[in-house]
């Protein structure tokens, strides 16, 4: 992949048999011409080019930033494209009917074209180390360096110093066409380094989440993370308590189910970034690195990568369902020895005990969890299959999700009466209903299903049939 980008922003910088590119120079800024870079606006969606026209023709700067042209120079097909502009939120509400403002911390636009949204953000500016007490609504730090607030608004050249990383830092403008680096991101782009602007352990303090965006990054474009920014990674881990857990939960599905999830899970291992976002499963690492939960969080992330370069759908509680399936194995059980419940009863108390955990660190929403449950008590009924119970079970809505788990679970274990069941249930999924008569029929040598056995009365003390107390 390295040699890949590289050979690629060669093209960019200088295209095979000519001199190297002129660029202008300014401070601190290198302008890429037109004929020097492959970006065209037939790539570009329509929608981000009617808000970048407009705001040129009202008198404001305007350029497409981050990701969106760091794709483009790639030749990747973005996921979406960002505006940034010398407007306010404000001005950009007068200019575009259809543009609804969101956020608290930093304040942005949203213009609105049906489904797609084009995301509008103003120059940000530096800090001022003495912030006036008036402008304290604008700008906000908690005592742990923080951000809380963001709206201090500055020009293109120190919104550049205030992105996060150099490859994210470039800006296309429609004005004349041209790419505008000011912090190094081309080269940096050509080397396959994800490199942070300025201090990192600052920028870190500022928003933690950079620390998970950093790992994103590397392990989507398959760059290296440069040892400056590297560094503060495993001290400042902790810092990610402090983020809201809302907001980590976004984050973590950006992480594992973005088509990278397993190269992001061995760098958010390598970095210590994974305690912090399920701590719960952390506890049962094991040095080996082989125990059951943590081949299952392997297999279950390269499947989930596969799925999604073969344009297949994923679903985060099918995901979380796997992740936390262990955990909430041995809770079951060490319940149901310490209390002498009913497996069942404890299966119920630990899936409660486990997500409740889970949740005070990623606040899963609660139509994911549900979910979560209804594939757990699941696998307590796919080995009870006589009588019409098979056909049941296909019925429900969420069977499919508690196979595939079930076959995990299997391949995971290498249980040979796991694997027979997930073999049967492979099969009687597309067997034709006779068939599935048949194979119903011949369960005779399966176990018949334990049935609930009644605990006995407890003895009353009274007279016996001759008279006498039971007492003497």
């Amino acid at each position: 992949m390295f040699t890949r980008v590289a050979n690629f922003c060669r093209k960019v910088l200088s295209r095979e048999g000519e001199a190297p590119v002129e660029v202008v120079e300014a401070p601190q800024m290198t302008v890429i011409p037109r004929d020097r870079h492959a970006i065209s606006r037939k790539d570009i969606s329509e929608n981000a080019l009617k808000v970048l026209y407009r705001l040129n023709k009202a008198g404001y700067e305007a350029y497409l930033v981050g990701g969106g042209v760091r794709d483009l120079l790639l030749g990747k097909k973005p996921k979406d494209f960002d505006v940034t502009t010398n407007a306010t939120p404000e001005q950009m509400r007068k200019l575009f009917r259809n543009c609804r403002l969101v956020g608290r911390r930093f304040r942005l636009a949203h213009v609105m074209f049906g489904p797609e949204i084009i995301e509008v953000a103003t120059f940000r500016g530096h800090h001022e180390a003495e912030q006036p007490q008036s402008d304290r609504n604008s700008s906000q730090r908690g005592q742990n360096g923080m951000l809380l607030r963001d709206n201090i608004f500055g020009s293109i050249e120190d919104d550049a110093q205030r992105r996060d990383l150099t490859i994210n830092s470039l800006y296309y403008s429609v004005a004349d066409f041209t790419v505008r680096d000011y912090v190094g991101g081309l080269n940096d782009l050509q080397q396959g380094i994800i490199r942070l602007i300025g201090d990192p352990e600052t920028r870190y303090r500022e928003d933690p989440v950079r620390m998970l965006r950093v790992i994103r990054f590397a392990a989507k474009l398959d760059m290296s993370i440069a040892a400056e920014t590297a560094e503060p990674i495993p001290r400042l881990a902790t810092l990610l308590h402090d983020i809201p857990p809302a907001r980590l939960f976004e984050e973590t599905l950006k992480l594992l189910q973005a088509g990278y999830g397993y190269a992001t899970y061995l760098q958010l291992r390598e970095y210590q970034l994974f305690q912090p976002l399920f701590p719960l499963i952390t506890r049962y690492f094991t040095d080996k690195g082989d125990s059951n939960m943590e081949r299952m969080i392997v297999q279950v992330l390269k499947n989930t990568d596969n799925r999604i370069h073969n344009d297949m759908r994923v679903n985060p509680a099918f995901l979380f369902s796997a992740i936390f399936w262990y955990p909430q194995l041995e809770a079951a059980q060490k319940i149901a020895q310490e209390s002498g419940l009913a497996y069942y009863d404890a299966f119920a108390l630990a899936m409660n005990d486990v997500l409740d955990e889970a949740c005070r660190s990623l606040a899963i929403p609660k139509r994911i969890t549900t979910l979560v449950r209804d594939i757990w008590q699941l696998q307590l009924r796919l080995s009870r299959r006589h009588g019409k119970r098979a056909w049941k079970l296909m019925e429900h809505p969420k069977f499919r999700a508690a196979y595939d788990l079930l076959a995990l679970r299997a391949e995971v274990e290498n249980n040979q009466e796991l694997l027979r069941l997930s073999a049967w249930w492979s099969e009687f999924q597309v067997a034709a209903p006779p068939q599935q008569k048949t194979m119903l029929n011949t369960l005779g040598d399966d176990p018949v299903p334990r049935r609930r056995t009644r605990r006995p009365r407890k003895r009353v003390p009274g007279p016996r049939r001759d008279g006498s107390s039971s007492n003497v």
